[in-house]
């Protein structure tokens, strides 16, 4: 597996799939986001930035540009990460604010709007009231990210963040099950392994 297979995403939440942009699915180490032709594959994958607005970011950008917000995306990515396990187990309280200026600093660039549009035809017609945001650089590429981030902090609760047990798994998520009883980032990957693990175990004791 490389950066450009699919991501992965199993946080049950963007922010967490963020974070999860760099991971070992297979015992090597894959960062989704490592230049700037993955930070526009991720983020089409994510569903955050439309793939029209990212040809034309792509088709203007200055050679190089891409690469340094890349760059940029990952320092925010692991500068989150340390809030995320620095605060994950337990409720997120207003005490946590000044922690992330940082985030808050970036979501200040932001120049969104809202315009009325026409809805898709599968839709049922009629008209619909959508936030836009003006791309005027490689830059507000970090916004919807931010954006995500926020999302998260404010409506998730941190107690329910998990990460995966499986064995040198760095992927975390958001437990949402019933009983709050998840422990894999999925069971195709991190379940699978421990069963499997499981049994030899078994089978060797039956020896």
């Amino acid at each position: 597996m490389d950066n450009h297979s699919p991501a992965i995403f199993v946080g049950d939440t963007l922010g967490l799939d963020f974070l999860n942009s760099v991971a070992t699915p297979l015992d090597v180490q894959v960062d989704w986001i490592e230049d700037g032709e993955g930070l526009l594959r991720w983020l089409e994958q994510a569903g955050l930035v439309p793939r029209e607005t990212l040809e034309v970011i792509r088709s203007q950008a200055l050679p190089g540009e891409l690469d340094k917000i890349a760059d940029q995306a990952r320092s925010l990515r692991e500068w989150f990460r340390t809030f995320v396990h620095a605060h994950r187990g337990r409720p997120l309280t207003a005490a946590a604010l000044d922690e992330l200026e940082p985030l808050n600093r970036l979501l200040e660039r932001d120049e969104g709007f809202s315009r009325i549009t026409a809805k898709q035809p599968g839709e049922g017609g009629g008209l619909d009231f959508q936030s836009m945001r003006k791309w005027r650089s490689p830059e507000a590429l970090l916004l919807p990210i931010g954006e995500a981030l926020g999302r998260f902090v404010c409506t998730e609760d941190f107690s329910d963040v998990k990460a995966c047990e499986g064995h040198a798994c760095t992927l975390l998520f958001a437990d949402h099950t019933r009983g709050h009883r998840r422990r894999w980032c999925s069971m195709a990957m991190c379940g699978n392994r421990a069963k499997q693990t499981a049994h030899r175990h078994r089978l060797k004791q039956g020896q």
